[in-house]
Protein backbone atom coordinates (compact mmCIF):
# COMPACT_ATOMS: atom_id res chain seq x y z
CA UNK A 1 0.00 0.00 0.00
CA UNK A 2 1.49 3.76 -0.99
CA UNK A 3 0.71 6.18 1.52
CA UNK A 4 -0.06 10.34 0.59
CA UNK A 5 -0.42 13.25 2.48
CA UNK A 6 -2.72 15.72 1.57
CA UNK A 7 -1.13 19.35 0.88
CA UNK A 8 -3.17 21.22 -1.42
CA UNK A 9 -5.69 22.48 0.17
CA UNK A 10 -7.28 24.04 -3.23
CA UNK A 11 -7.15 20.82 -4.68
CA UNK A 12 -9.31 17.62 -3.18
CA UNK A 13 -9.76 16.08 -6.46
CA UNK A 14 -6.77 16.98 -7.88
CA UNK A 15 -5.14 15.20 -4.63
CA UNK A 16 -7.21 12.20 -4.83
CA UNK A 17 -6.05 11.36 -8.26
CA UNK A 18 -3.24 12.01 -8.09
CA UNK A 19 -2.21 9.41 -5.53
CA UNK A 20 -3.96 6.80 -8.16
CA UNK A 21 -1.27 4.78 -9.64
CA UNK A 22 -2.94 4.47 -13.37
CA UNK A 23 -0.56 1.70 -14.30
CA UNK A 24 -1.42 -0.08 -11.16
CA UNK A 25 -4.89 0.25 -10.73
CA UNK A 26 -5.40 -2.78 -7.90
CA UNK A 27 -3.20 -1.34 -5.65
CA UNK A 28 -4.37 0.36 -2.54
CA UNK A 29 -3.60 3.86 -1.75
CA UNK A 30 -3.95 5.63 1.59
CA UNK A 31 -4.26 9.26 1.17
CA UNK A 32 -3.92 11.60 4.37
CA UNK A 33 -6.09 14.94 4.83
CA UNK A 34 -4.29 16.59 7.93
CA UNK A 35 -5.97 19.09 10.01
CA UNK A 36 -7.03 22.02 8.39
CA UNK A 37 -10.25 23.63 6.09
CA UNK A 38 -10.39 22.42 2.23
CA UNK A 39 -12.83 23.76 0.63
CA UNK A 40 -13.84 22.28 -2.90
CA UNK A 41 -16.95 21.34 -5.36
CA UNK A 42 -18.05 17.64 -6.20
CA UNK A 43 -15.26 14.38 -5.44
CA UNK A 44 -15.19 11.42 -6.70
CA UNK A 45 -13.39 8.21 -5.47
CA UNK A 46 -11.81 5.31 -7.00
CA UNK A 47 -11.67 1.69 -6.41
CA UNK A 48 -8.70 0.65 -4.36
CA UNK A 49 -8.43 3.89 -2.27
CA UNK A 50 -8.53 4.46 1.42
CA UNK A 51 -8.97 7.75 2.58
CA UNK A 52 -7.96 9.23 5.86
CA UNK A 53 -9.36 11.92 7.99
CA UNK A 54 -7.24 12.96 10.71
CA UNK A 55 -8.53 15.07 13.62
CA UNK A 56 -9.70 18.55 12.67
CA UNK A 57 -9.23 17.66 8.74
CA UNK A 58 -12.89 19.58 7.30
CA UNK A 59 -13.54 18.71 3.68
CA UNK A 60 -16.29 21.66 3.27
CA UNK A 61 -18.18 22.44 -0.10
CA UNK A 62 -18.35 25.00 -1.79
CA UNK A 63 -22.73 25.84 -2.33
CA UNK A 64 -23.07 26.69 -6.14
CA UNK A 65 -25.32 24.76 -8.12
CA UNK A 66 -23.24 24.95 -11.21
CA UNK A 67 -20.75 23.10 -9.89
CA UNK A 68 -22.84 20.16 -9.73
CA UNK A 69 -22.98 19.25 -13.58
CA UNK A 70 -25.92 16.48 -13.94
CA UNK A 71 -25.08 13.18 -13.60
CA UNK A 72 -27.69 9.64 -13.81
CA UNK A 73 -28.63 8.55 -10.84
CA UNK A 74 -32.31 7.69 -8.72
CA UNK A 75 -33.59 10.58 -6.86
CA UNK A 76 -36.68 9.54 -4.71
CA UNK A 77 -36.96 6.62 -5.61
CA UNK A 78 -37.12 7.45 -9.06
CA UNK A 79 -33.85 7.28 -11.85
CA UNK A 80 -33.58 10.09 -13.65
CA UNK A 81 -30.70 13.08 -13.93
CA UNK A 82 -29.90 14.89 -11.39
CA UNK A 83 -26.84 16.83 -9.80
CA UNK A 84 -23.75 15.28 -8.91
CA UNK A 85 -23.36 13.81 -5.02
CA UNK A 86 -20.67 16.12 -3.36
CA UNK A 87 -18.75 12.72 -2.72
CA UNK A 88 -19.34 9.83 -5.68
CA UNK A 89 -17.87 7.22 -6.34
CA UNK A 90 -19.30 5.01 -9.60
CA UNK A 91 -18.86 0.83 -10.11
CA UNK A 92 -16.09 1.16 -7.67
CA UNK A 93 -15.14 -1.08 -5.14
CA UNK A 94 -13.02 -1.46 -1.79
CA UNK A 95 -13.08 1.94 -0.48
CA UNK A 96 -12.39 2.98 2.97
CA UNK A 97 -12.79 6.37 4.24
CA UNK A 98 -12.33 6.44 8.12
CA UNK A 99 -10.54 8.93 10.93
CA UNK A 100 -11.46 11.64 13.00
CA UNK A 101 -12.20 14.19 11.01
CA UNK A 102 -15.33 15.92 8.91
CA UNK A 103 -17.16 16.34 5.76
CA UNK A 104 -19.23 19.11 5.24
CA UNK A 105 -21.90 19.90 3.20
CA UNK A 106 -22.32 22.98 3.87
CA UNK A 107 -26.06 22.74 3.35
CA UNK A 108 -27.43 25.87 4.75
CA UNK A 109 -27.80 27.80 0.97
CA UNK A 110 -29.54 24.70 0.22
CA UNK A 111 -31.72 24.86 3.19
CA UNK A 112 -32.80 28.48 2.59
CA UNK A 113 -33.41 27.97 -1.20
CA UNK A 114 -35.66 25.29 -0.82
CA UNK A 115 -37.57 26.85 2.12
CA UNK A 116 -38.06 29.78 0.30
CA UNK A 117 -39.32 27.63 -2.66
CA UNK A 118 -42.04 26.06 -0.46
CA UNK A 119 -42.56 29.37 1.36
CA UNK A 120 -43.82 30.57 -2.43
CA UNK A 121 -45.27 27.60 -3.11
CA UNK A 122 -43.43 27.30 -6.55
CA UNK A 123 -43.73 24.11 -8.40
CA UNK A 124 -41.88 24.36 -11.74
CA UNK A 125 -38.32 25.14 -12.57
CA UNK A 126 -36.63 28.23 -12.61
CA UNK A 127 -32.98 28.57 -12.08
CA UNK A 128 -30.98 27.90 -14.75
CA UNK A 129 -29.50 24.49 -12.80
CA UNK A 130 -33.08 23.27 -12.70
CA UNK A 131 -34.18 24.25 -16.51
CA UNK A 132 -31.51 21.80 -17.30
CA UNK A 133 -32.74 19.15 -15.41
CA UNK A 134 -35.79 19.77 -17.17
CA UNK A 135 -34.71 19.66 -20.28
CA UNK A 136 -33.20 15.99 -19.35
CA UNK A 137 -35.89 14.83 -17.60
CA UNK A 138 -38.79 15.06 -19.72
CA UNK A 139 -41.34 13.41 -17.27
CA UNK A 140 -40.94 15.50 -14.37
CA UNK A 141 -43.98 17.11 -13.78
CA UNK A 142 -45.50 13.71 -13.17
CA UNK A 143 -42.57 12.30 -11.51
CA UNK A 144 -44.05 11.01 -7.50
CA UNK A 145 -41.92 11.93 -4.81
CA UNK A 146 -41.57 11.88 -1.06
CA UNK A 147 -42.13 15.55 -0.36
CA UNK A 148 -38.93 17.66 -1.78
CA UNK A 149 -41.12 18.80 -5.05
CA UNK A 150 -39.24 16.97 -7.73
CA UNK A 151 -41.61 19.22 -9.96
CA UNK A 152 -39.09 22.31 -9.76
CA UNK A 153 -36.02 20.15 -10.59
CA UNK A 154 -34.25 22.04 -7.75
CA UNK A 155 -32.57 18.32 -6.98
CA UNK A 156 -30.24 19.10 -4.58
CA UNK A 157 -27.38 16.38 -4.22
CA UNK A 158 -26.73 13.83 -1.32
CA UNK A 159 -23.47 14.75 0.84
CA UNK A 160 -22.27 11.02 -0.03
CA UNK A 161 -23.64 8.43 -2.37
CA UNK A 162 -21.98 5.46 -3.30
CA UNK A 163 -23.68 4.10 -7.17
CA UNK A 164 -23.15 -0.18 -7.90
CA UNK A 165 -20.40 0.05 -5.68
CA UNK A 166 -19.40 -3.00 -3.40
CA UNK A 167 -16.81 -3.15 -0.15
CA UNK A 168 -17.54 -0.09 0.97
CA UNK A 169 -15.78 0.70 4.85
CA UNK A 170 -16.60 4.25 6.64
CA UNK A 171 -15.49 4.54 10.09
CA UNK A 172 -15.40 7.15 12.53
CA UNK A 173 -15.86 10.19 10.59
CA UNK A 174 -18.44 12.67 10.81
CA UNK A 175 -21.10 13.18 7.69
CA UNK A 176 -22.61 16.96 8.77
CA UNK A 177 -24.45 19.93 7.00
CA UNK A 178 -26.03 17.55 3.83
CA UNK A 179 -27.80 19.52 1.01
CA UNK A 180 -30.35 16.45 0.63
CA UNK A 181 -30.11 12.87 2.15
CA UNK A 182 -26.90 12.53 3.76
CA UNK A 183 -25.01 8.95 2.91
CA UNK A 184 -27.10 7.03 -0.14
CA UNK A 185 -25.66 3.62 -1.13
CA UNK A 186 -27.73 2.73 -4.35
CA UNK A 187 -27.30 -0.52 -6.01
CA UNK A 188 -24.86 -1.17 -3.71
CA UNK A 189 -23.27 -4.16 -1.42
CA UNK A 190 -20.72 -5.05 1.25
CA UNK A 191 -21.04 -1.98 2.90
CA UNK A 192 -19.95 -1.64 6.54
CA UNK A 193 -20.83 1.83 8.51
CA UNK A 194 -19.14 2.05 12.07
CA UNK A 195 -18.38 4.71 14.82
CA UNK A 196 -20.21 7.30 12.32
CA UNK A 197 -21.62 10.67 13.84
CA UNK A 198 -23.86 12.10 10.82
CA UNK A 199 -25.29 15.49 11.93
CA UNK A 200 -27.69 17.81 10.49
CA UNK A 201 -30.09 20.42 12.03
CA UNK A 202 -33.60 18.97 12.93
CA UNK A 203 -35.42 22.00 10.74
CA UNK A 204 -32.42 20.96 7.43
CA UNK A 205 -35.44 19.20 5.26
CA UNK A 206 -35.20 16.24 3.56
CA UNK A 207 -31.40 15.74 5.35
CA UNK A 208 -31.92 11.95 5.77
CA UNK A 209 -28.98 10.35 7.70
CA UNK A 210 -28.10 6.96 5.95
CA UNK A 211 -30.90 5.61 2.81
CA UNK A 212 -29.61 2.28 1.99
CA UNK A 213 -31.63 2.26 -1.50
CA UNK A 214 -31.76 -1.17 -3.54
CA UNK A 215 -28.76 -1.91 -1.33
CA UNK A 216 -27.72 -5.63 0.37
CA UNK A 217 -25.08 -7.03 2.56
CA UNK A 218 -25.00 -3.81 4.89
CA UNK A 219 -24.00 -3.72 9.35
CA UNK A 220 -24.15 -0.31 10.54
CA UNK A 221 -23.06 -0.08 13.90
CA UNK A 222 -22.16 1.67 17.18
CA UNK A 223 -23.32 5.38 15.06
CA UNK A 224 -24.77 8.62 16.28
CA UNK A 225 -27.88 10.16 14.27
CA UNK A 226 -29.14 13.62 15.11
CA UNK A 227 -30.94 14.87 11.63
CA UNK A 228 -33.66 16.34 9.64
CA UNK A 229 -35.76 13.73 8.56
CA UNK A 230 -35.51 9.73 8.91
CA UNK A 231 -32.31 8.49 10.41
CA UNK A 232 -31.77 4.93 9.18
CA UNK A 233 -33.56 4.62 6.18
CA UNK A 234 -34.17 1.44 4.00
CA UNK A 235 -35.46 1.97 0.21
CA UNK A 236 -36.01 0.20 -3.23
CA UNK A 237 -37.20 2.24 -5.67
CA UNK A 238 -40.72 3.84 -6.11
CA UNK A 239 -43.39 3.02 -8.10
CA UNK A 240 -43.46 1.81 -12.16
CA UNK A 241 -39.22 3.12 -12.00
CA UNK A 242 -39.11 0.62 -8.82
CA UNK A 243 -40.69 -2.08 -10.30
CA UNK A 244 -38.64 -2.24 -13.71
CA UNK A 245 -35.40 -2.03 -11.93
CA UNK A 246 -36.42 -4.64 -9.32
CA UNK A 247 -33.52 -4.56 -6.55
CA UNK A 248 -34.10 -5.03 -2.92
CA UNK A 249 -32.73 -4.02 -0.50
CA UNK A 250 -32.11 -6.61 1.86
CA UNK A 251 -29.45 -8.58 4.75
CA UNK A 252 -29.32 -5.13 6.81
CA UNK A 253 -28.31 -5.11 10.35
CA UNK A 254 -28.08 -2.02 12.71
CA UNK A 255 -26.98 -2.09 16.27
CA UNK A 256 -25.69 -0.15 19.43
CA UNK A 257 -26.98 3.08 17.73
CA UNK A 258 -28.24 5.91 19.12
CA UNK A 259 -30.85 8.25 17.54
CA UNK A 260 -31.45 11.44 18.30
CA UNK A 261 -33.63 14.32 16.22
CA UNK A 262 -35.31 12.42 13.37
CA UNK A 263 -38.42 11.99 11.57
CA UNK A 264 -38.11 8.33 11.86
CA UNK A 265 -35.27 6.21 13.21
CA UNK A 266 -35.32 3.54 11.77
CA UNK A 267 -37.36 4.02 8.29
CA UNK A 268 -38.49 1.56 6.04
CA UNK A 269 -39.88 3.43 2.99
CA UNK A 270 -41.28 4.66 1.51
CA UNK A 271 -39.80 3.75 -1.82
CA UNK A 272 -40.41 0.42 -1.83
CA UNK A 273 -41.35 -0.97 -5.21
CA UNK A 274 -38.06 -3.52 -5.37
CA UNK A 275 -39.14 -4.94 -2.17
CA UNK A 276 -37.31 -4.68 1.49
CA UNK A 277 -36.46 -7.92 3.40
CA UNK A 278 -34.17 -9.73 6.60
CA UNK A 279 -33.45 -6.61 8.73
CA UNK A 280 -32.41 -6.87 12.05
CA UNK A 281 -31.86 -3.81 14.49
CA UNK A 282 -30.94 -4.03 18.08
CA UNK A 283 -29.35 -2.27 21.26
CA UNK A 284 -30.66 1.10 20.19
CA UNK A 285 -31.58 4.29 21.48
CA UNK A 286 -33.79 6.78 20.58
CA UNK A 287 -34.34 9.78 22.14
CA UNK A 288 -36.78 12.71 21.17
CA UNK A 289 -37.11 10.63 17.85
CA UNK A 290 -40.66 11.64 16.21
CA UNK A 291 -41.20 7.98 14.99
CA UNK A 292 -38.51 5.56 16.78
CA UNK A 293 -39.59 2.37 14.47
CA UNK A 294 -41.60 4.01 11.15
CA UNK A 295 -42.31 1.01 8.11
CA UNK A 296 -44.04 3.41 5.69
CA UNK A 297 -45.30 3.33 2.06
CA UNK A 298 -48.81 3.94 -0.03
CA UNK A 299 -50.53 3.09 -3.07
CA UNK A 300 -48.35 3.61 -5.87
CA UNK A 301 -45.23 3.16 -4.40
CA UNK A 302 -45.31 -1.10 -4.95
CA UNK A 303 -43.19 -3.57 -3.46
CA UNK A 304 -43.17 -5.94 -0.54
CA UNK A 305 -41.76 -5.33 3.55
CA UNK A 306 -41.11 -8.44 5.03
CA UNK A 307 -39.24 -9.91 7.75
CA UNK A 308 -38.31 -7.02 10.14
CA UNK A 309 -36.98 -8.15 13.44
CA UNK A 310 -36.44 -5.22 16.18
CA UNK A 311 -35.27 -6.23 19.57
CA UNK A 312 -34.54 -4.70 22.46
CA UNK A 313 -34.62 -1.14 22.18
CA UNK A 314 -34.98 2.57 24.43
CA UNK A 315 -37.11 5.16 23.51
CA UNK A 316 -37.88 8.32 25.31
CA UNK A 317 -40.01 11.36 24.16
CA UNK A 318 -40.95 9.93 21.09
CA UNK A 319 -43.85 10.92 19.34
CA UNK A 320 -44.86 8.13 18.18
CA UNK A 321 -42.30 4.51 19.29
CA UNK A 322 -43.96 2.13 16.50
CA UNK A 323 -45.84 3.04 12.88
CA UNK A 324 -46.59 0.25 10.58
CA UNK A 325 -48.70 2.46 8.09
CA UNK A 326 -49.75 2.30 4.47
CA UNK A 327 -51.26 5.98 3.95
CA UNK A 328 -48.16 7.56 4.14
CA UNK A 329 -48.97 11.06 2.98
CA UNK A 330 -46.13 13.60 2.27
CA UNK A 331 -45.27 14.06 -2.02
CA UNK A 332 -49.16 12.82 -2.99
CA UNK A 333 -49.90 14.58 -6.08
CA UNK A 334 -53.35 16.64 -5.95
CA UNK A 335 -54.70 14.65 -8.31
CA UNK A 336 -53.67 11.00 -6.91
CA UNK A 337 -55.40 12.12 -3.19
CA UNK A 338 -58.42 10.42 -3.98
CA UNK A 339 -57.20 7.18 -4.65
CA UNK A 340 -53.93 6.84 -2.80
CA UNK A 341 -55.57 8.22 0.65
CA UNK A 342 -58.83 6.77 0.28
CA UNK A 343 -60.51 4.43 2.96
CA UNK A 344 -62.15 2.22 0.74
CA UNK A 345 -60.37 -0.89 -0.95
CA UNK A 346 -58.93 0.28 -4.22
CA UNK A 347 -58.11 -2.71 -6.49
CA UNK A 348 -55.06 -4.33 -6.20
CA UNK A 349 -51.87 -3.95 -8.84
CA UNK A 350 -48.72 -4.11 -9.34
CA UNK A 351 -48.36 -0.57 -7.32
CA UNK A 352 -50.02 -1.96 -4.31
CA UNK A 353 -47.52 -2.47 -1.32
CA UNK A 354 -47.61 -5.29 0.95
CA UNK A 355 -46.05 -5.59 4.92
CA UNK A 356 -45.50 -8.40 6.44
CA UNK A 357 -43.88 -11.03 9.17
CA UNK A 358 -42.66 -8.16 11.64
CA UNK A 359 -41.68 -8.97 14.86
CA UNK A 360 -40.71 -6.06 17.61
CA UNK A 361 -39.73 -7.56 20.80
CA UNK A 362 -38.24 -5.97 24.41
CA UNK A 363 -39.07 -2.37 23.88
CA UNK A 364 -39.18 0.68 26.82
CA UNK A 365 -40.56 3.63 25.71
CA UNK A 366 -41.10 6.67 28.18
CA UNK A 367 -42.91 9.87 27.76
CA UNK A 368 -44.67 9.44 24.53
CA UNK A 369 -46.23 12.43 23.34
CA UNK A 370 -48.60 11.29 20.92
CA UNK A 371 -49.70 7.75 20.56
CA UNK A 372 -47.74 4.20 21.53
CA UNK A 373 -48.76 2.65 18.39
CA UNK A 374 -50.05 3.33 14.77
CA UNK A 375 -50.42 -0.39 12.86
CA UNK A 376 -52.26 0.76 9.87
CA UNK A 377 -52.85 -1.27 6.36
CA UNK A 378 -54.97 -1.08 3.53
CA UNK A 379 -58.18 -2.55 3.46
CA UNK A 380 -57.09 -4.51 0.14
CA UNK A 381 -54.08 -5.30 1.21
CA UNK A 382 -54.01 -5.63 5.34
CA UNK A 383 -50.77 -5.86 7.38
CA UNK A 384 -50.32 -9.53 8.09
CA UNK A 385 -48.53 -10.99 10.71
CA UNK A 386 -47.06 -8.75 13.52
CA UNK A 387 -46.05 -9.70 16.57
CA UNK A 388 -45.21 -7.37 19.45
CA UNK A 389 -43.78 -8.72 22.74
CA UNK A 390 -42.76 -7.07 25.54
CA UNK A 391 -43.86 -3.62 25.29
CA UNK A 392 -43.64 -1.17 28.09
CA UNK A 393 -44.68 2.42 27.16
CA UNK A 394 -45.83 5.40 29.49
CA UNK A 395 -47.54 8.66 27.97
CA UNK A 396 -45.53 12.13 28.94
CA UNK A 397 -47.74 14.70 30.65
CA UNK A 398 -48.90 18.05 30.47
CA UNK A 399 -47.51 20.51 28.01
CA UNK A 400 -44.96 17.92 26.47
CA UNK A 401 -47.90 15.72 24.73
CA UNK A 402 -49.18 16.61 20.95
CA UNK A 403 -52.21 15.99 19.19
CA UNK A 404 -52.23 12.43 18.18
CA UNK A 405 -51.72 13.24 14.50
CA UNK A 406 -48.66 14.05 15.06
CA UNK A 407 -48.02 9.91 15.24
CA UNK A 408 -47.84 9.98 11.43
CA UNK A 409 -48.57 12.23 8.43
CA UNK A 410 -51.72 10.45 6.69
CA UNK A 411 -53.91 13.84 5.62
CA UNK A 412 -55.90 13.12 8.97
CA UNK A 413 -57.10 9.66 7.76
CA UNK A 414 -57.27 7.52 10.98
CA UNK A 415 -56.23 9.77 13.65
CA UNK A 416 -58.74 10.54 16.78
CA UNK A 417 -58.19 10.76 20.75
CA UNK A 418 -56.39 7.71 20.98
CA UNK A 419 -53.21 7.79 23.01
CA UNK A 420 -53.07 3.97 22.93
CA UNK A 421 -52.38 1.44 20.42
CA UNK A 422 -54.57 1.43 17.19
CA UNK A 423 -54.70 -1.24 14.65
CA UNK A 424 -56.74 -1.15 11.47
CA UNK A 425 -56.75 -3.13 8.59
CA UNK A 426 -54.13 -6.00 9.90
CA UNK A 427 -54.32 -9.38 9.73
CA UNK A 428 -53.06 -11.84 12.87
CA UNK A 429 -51.37 -8.73 15.39
CA UNK A 430 -50.52 -10.41 18.29
CA UNK A 431 -48.97 -8.51 21.72
CA UNK A 432 -47.88 -10.69 24.07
Amino acid sequence: MTKYIATDYNSVQNAIDSAIDATQPAKVTELVFPAGIYKTGPITLHSNLIITLEEGAVIQFIPEPALYSPIWTRWEGIECYAMHPLVYANDASNITVRGKGIIDGAGQWWWDTFRHIEEIDRTTPCEPWELALAALNPDYQSRPGGGARPQTQFLRPPLMQFWKCNNINLQDFTLQNSPFWTLHTVYSKDIVISGMSILNPADAINTDAIDLDSSQDVLIENCLFDVGDDAITLKSGSGLDGLRINIPTKNVVARNCRILASHGGIAIGSETAGGIENVSVSDCVFEGTQRAIRLKSRRGRGGVIKNIALHNLQMDGCWCPIVIGQYFAPGVLPEERETTLSEQPQPITPMTPFIKDIEITDVVATNIRSTAAFIVGLPEAPIENVLIRSFTYSLATGDQLLETWNSEPTEGHFHDNDRGIKVINAKNVKFL
